[in-house]
């Protein structure tokens, strides 16, 4: 008799971050029934979903603590019914960004640059989202859209910087990436490709080694800007993912926007700086948030924020001390408060 041992294969193979990504958990009941929360305790806003839909991937969920209301990642993610509220000065197009939108697909609202709409989606649904209202319908980047926004920047020769935006940017595939990034190389004025995405934060699972060979191999200086506000966000899969970057020629910033109720205290962002650089990625921005209606609740005034940003200085050296600034209509630069 011959005894042979059988292989046992696993069914347990790790989710690619595509598989992740479409199976992002837009029921209010499934998040609370993940968290063990009751959803009597704090209904969601019928309106602020209706706006907006609740959209969070797993991973940013199994970084929320279970059970806990006032977790600063749920906060970000959860429709709150202060969304409900409606509150002077606050508007669906703050910004005015429609008045800057030569092309669809296309904001050119500052000197020497502009932001190509790379998706029209994002991983996660930040409540504070100053693009909540944005019409993205107008705006869903197809092929024939980024070769219209494509011929625009070839007329501009006065453009050296295009900023991936979106949505967000790494929504879409490599493949998809790579073909725009080989349209843009093909412009010869310009010179630094920017992406801003919280995807290095929210499903980490895309810094795959095809995406970082991708940035790493284009002839463009490469300016990558995650978006992250809270040092619990930068999981240890975030951290392995983005040590992934450290060998490359990317560039790393971090923008955080500041939000009532989630970072609005100068130990809490100190530690995300100390975080972040153990990265190699310099803390960049601070935003006040947009005025964007149904985000009321995570305002803070220009008067803290200023005095969380002294907090910071004087106790952070200052290449770990982000700027702090705010996003005023028609300004050619963001204006930094301090």
């Amino acid at each position: 008799m011959i005894n042979r041992t059988l292989k046992v294969i696993s069914s347990d193979k790790p989710k690619n971050w595509q598989e992740i990504l479409s199976e992002l958990i837009t029921d209010p009941k499934e998040l609370l029934q993940l968290l063990r929360l009751d959803i009597n305790e704090k209904p969601a806003s019928l309106i602020g979903l209706k706006q907006f839909p609740l959209k969070v991937p797993r991973p940013f969920v199994d970084a929320i603590s279970p059970g806990n209301w006032s977790d600063p990642l749920l906060r970000q993610v959860w429709p709150s019914i202060e969304e409900d509220v409606i509150s002077d000065g606050f508007s669906s197009d703050p910004l005015q960004e429609s008045n800057f939108n030569p092309v669809p697909g296309l904001l050119h609202k500052y000197q020497a640059r502009v932001l190509l709409t790379a998706a029209a989606h994002c991983a996660v649904h930040c409540r504070y989202c100053f693009r909540r209202h944005f019409d993205y319908k107008s705006n869903s980047p197809s092929r024939s859209d980024w070769l219209d926004s494509l011929d625009y920047i070839k007329d501009d020769p006065s453009i050296k910087e295009v900023i991936l935006s979106g949505g967000d940017p790494l929504a879409i595939s490599d493949k998809q990436l790579a073909w725009l990034i080989q349209e843009l190389e093909s412009i010869s004025h310009l010179k630094i490709l920017r992406i801003h995405s919280r995807i290095p934060i929210v499903l980490p699972q895309r810094m795959t080694s095809e995406l970082t060979t991708l940035l790493n191999e284009t002839k463009f200086d490469v300016v990558l800007v995650v978006h992250s506000n809270h040092s619990q966000e930068i999981t240890n899969q975030v951290k392995e993912n983005l040590n992934s970057l450290r060998a490359s020629k990317v560039n790393l910033l971090n923008q955080s926007v500041l939000l009532a109720g989630v970072n609005d205290d100068s130990q809490v962002l100190k530690e995300l700086s100390q975080t972040l650089i153990s990265l190699n990625i310099l803390p960049y921005y601070l935003h006040l948030p947009d005025k964007v209606s149904g985000t009321s609740h995570f305002s803070v005034s220009s008067e803290k924020a200023i005095k969380i940003l002294n907090s910071l200085r004087d106790e952070l050296p200052g290449y770990l001390v982000p700027n702090l600034v705010q996003e005023e209509p028609g300004e050619l630069s963001k204006t930094r408060l301090v």
